[in-house]
């Protein structure tokens, strides 16, 4: 079973690529190479057009994480999906990927400001959530002013990876109580927003933080006796 390369792990910036179709049928299309991020972390997948190059498109309604390390991008209902060996370009729809990628920068700058144990979250193109270990009292204007000062910094937002080894003798930087970083393949992926936030993430992410725009908190709920619910959207 052949893995798909992970082009947005290397670089979330590309809205296309080369590639061919490994597998095709009811469950999705395999590509060799992609793209498209698959639904997970809190990350939606991406959506977008399949073209070959005789003219030919098929619209991607969702991505999704196959066995094996292969993506899987979901066709719309109803669709004859491209022949296996087919060369194909997956093409993102590009918008809404960048709100995502600029959602997702922004909830751990959320993160970094409030350093408590994070026990769920949630991306969407125009805002996003966080849910918090805690019981502390949570000011939304405070909190709001220390992101937006995060942002303006304009930090220098990169990754790097380290072993399954080395995140044992660190486990202090898995800030996420209720998902473990997946392990297995030899190493993990570190988010490193310039000293500020440092921890396993495979999602998309901006460059830097002055590309994320003002953000705002909308509303603070109490979800369970330590468990505060924090919401941010673009101002």
């Amino acid at each position: 079973m052949t893995a798909t390369v992970a082009v947005y792990q290397q670089d979330a910036y590309a809205r296309s690529c080369e590639a061919s179709v490994l597998e095709s049928g009811p469950d999705g299309v395999v590509l060799d190479r992609t793209v498209f991020y698959p639904l997970g972390g809190g990350q939606p997948g991406d959506t977008g057009l399949l073209e070959s190059g005789d003219g030919r498109t098929w619209r991607v309604v969702d991505t999704r994480k196959g066995e094996g390390g292969r993506v899987l991008h979901l066709l719309e209902p109803d669709t004859a999906p491209p022949e296996t060996g087919l060369a194909l370009t997956p093409a993102l729809d590009w918008d809404r990927r960048y709100a995502h990628m600029r959602m997702h920068s922004a909830l751990h700058l959320l993160g970094a400001v409030l350093r408590y144990g994070v026990t769920g979250g949630q991306i969407a193109a125009d805002k996003g959530r966080l849910d918090f270990d805690t019981q502390d009292e949570i000011d939304r204007d405070r909190v709001t002013a220390a992101v937006n000062a995060l942002v303006a910094a304009n930090l220098t937002v990169g990754s790097r990876w380290i072993t399954d080894e080395e995140l044992d003798r660190q486990p202090e930087l898995v800030r996420t109580m209720s998902v473990q970083p997946p392990r297995g393949v030899g190493r993990i992926r570190l988010l490193d927003i310039d000293g500020v936030d440092l921890q396993p993430c495979g999602g998309t992410h901006v460059k830097a933080t002055g590309e994320i725009g003002p953000v705002v908190v909308t509303k603070v709920e109490n979800k369970g006796k330590r468990n505060k619910r924090v919401y941010i959207a673009f101002a």
